[in-house]
């Protein structure tokens, strides 16, 4: 059982930075890939981001590469999610994800949070 609790989200400016971050509870996190999601108000939910349990591979939806980073700390279960260069399309609620294996980047997983608001405004 992985339980799983976001925080960093907020309301920022067109063009800043937010770092989200995903702790974990649970002795067996580094078994997990993790993966972070949006949805937006009337959107169905979107792949973001997603690394591997090792950390050692990571994915991108195109609309986070090159702005977005997620990274992962096992000795502390906790994952984040580094994003700069926000936009107002940006606004949503962020979600992290835990499942064993890379479909986690399908939204196929059994763990996930309750979210955290991320605002951008223009």
């Amino acid at each position: 059982q992985v339980q799983l609790v976001e925080s960093g989200g907020g309301l920022v400016q067109a063009g800043g930075s937010l770092r989200l971050s995903c702790a974990a509870s649970g002795r067996t996190f580094s078994s997990y890939a993790m993966g972070w999601f949006r949805q937006a108000p009337g959107k169905e939910r979107e792949f973001v981001a997603a690394i591997s349990w090792s950390g050692g591979s990571v994915y991108y939806a195109d609309s986070a590469k090159g702005r977005f980073t997620i990274s992962r700390d096992n000795a502390k279960n906790t994952v984040y999610l580094q994003m700069n260069s926000l936009k107002p399309e940006d606004t949503a609620v962020y979600y992290c994800a835990a499942a064993v294996g890379m479909s986690v980047t399908t939204g196929r997983a059994p763990y996930w949070g309750q979210g955290t608001q991320v605002t951008v405004s223009s």
